[in-house]
């Protein structure tokens, strides 16, 4: 998690901000209200993220056309130009950082993961 850490601070982001961006450049515009499950991050930090990637100019509130309760965070063109910069290079990291496991030790390692992550939705 270190070395993964320092990757994403390198490109002037913190974990959660990258997260969030990562969720909003791969599957698009998000209700605010629902980022904080999908990123595993308390609903009380959504508002202050959203607020500081607004101030960078990455994101952007819309309002929803049919729910006024209902404001979606989406990436700003400059925001889709980071990630398409940096995204590939995170992702070499990744498997950089990862190499250092054979294929069968990832395969089990996914399996124990998602194992754990389910006892732990039952807690």
């Amino acid at each position: 998690m270190k070395r993964v850490e320092e990757d994403i601070k390198s490109y002037g982001l913190n974990p959660t901000e990258f997260a969030v961006l990562e969720l909003l450049y791969s599957k698009g515009d998000q209700p605010i209200q629902k980022i904080g499950e999908k990123v595993l991050l308390a609903s009380s930090s959504i508002t202050y993220v959203v607020d500081k990637l607004e101030k960078k100019q990455l994101i952007m509130r819309r309002p929803c056309p049919k729910d006024r309760r209902v404001t979606y965070a989406a990436i700003t063109d400059e925001g889709t130009s980071l990630m398409a910069d940096i995204f590939p290079k995170h992702r070499e990291a990744i498997v950089e950082i990862f190499g250092g496991l054979d294929g069968k030790e990832k395969d089990e390692m996914i399996v124990q993961l998602k194992k754990l992550g389910f006892h732990a939705e039952e807690l």
